[in-house]
């Protein structure tokens, strides 16, 4: 038998393709979005990838241009420091001084130790409004049923307590509008 000429097998193959990808279309579609997310991803991060490529080189070639500095100010060397002693280990180098001067009872000691800063604020309690009992687990539309029954004192006490605590703005909003409201009530 002799074969077909070549155009017409060419055309049979085109149309027996676009059959199959006829019929394999529905199982695409349902995958488009994903592959079209997945790609713009891709190429996000390759723009990503370069961009941060560019920034190193750029870094590199800015480098050459800086003076290198002799003693950076942030850095400190064991010769820098008169009283170094290394026959003792360092926990023992540590002295407990006491602050010459003791604070007032209400009003914490200053000091640039961040941490008996952190022990301050840990130690130091801030007692919960004696009107609202369980305060700090309430949850905002909690609180707000509750609010109704609360005397402008007892408002502005749960306020300095929100203040001094965690300081939730939308707590703090929604205490300083009922107080206003209670006063203009009265």
């Amino acid at each position: 038998m002799k074969s077909l000429p070549l155009p017409l097998r060419l055309a049979a193959g085109l149309a027996a393709t676009a059959v199959e990808q006829a019929r394999d279309l529905p199982t695409k579609l349902a995958g488009l979005p994903v592959t079209v997310a997945s790609q713009a991803l891709q190429v996000s991060m390759r723009v990503q990838q370069h961009v941060t490529e560019l920034a190193i080189k750029g870094d590199e070639a800015l480098a050459a241009l800086r003076p290198v500095e002799e003693d950076p100010d942030w850095a400190t060397f064991d010769e820098d420091i008169d009283d170094y002693d290394l026959s003792r280990p360092a926990f023992d180098r540590v002295t407990d001084d006491e602050p010459e001067g003791e604070p007032a009872e209400d009003e914490p000691a200053a000091t640039d130790d961040p941490w008996a800063q952190e022990e301050q604020a840990i130690t130091v309690a801030v007692t919960a409004p004696s009107a609202v009992p369980n305060y700090d687990e309430l949850s905002l539309p909690q609180l707000r049923a509750r609010l109704r029954q609360l005397s402008v004192a007892d408002l502005e006490e749960a306020l300095a307590h929100e203040r001094a605590g965690e300081n939730r703005p939308e707590f703090v909003g929604m205490l300083t509008r009922r107080i206003a409201t209670v006063r203009d009530q009265t």
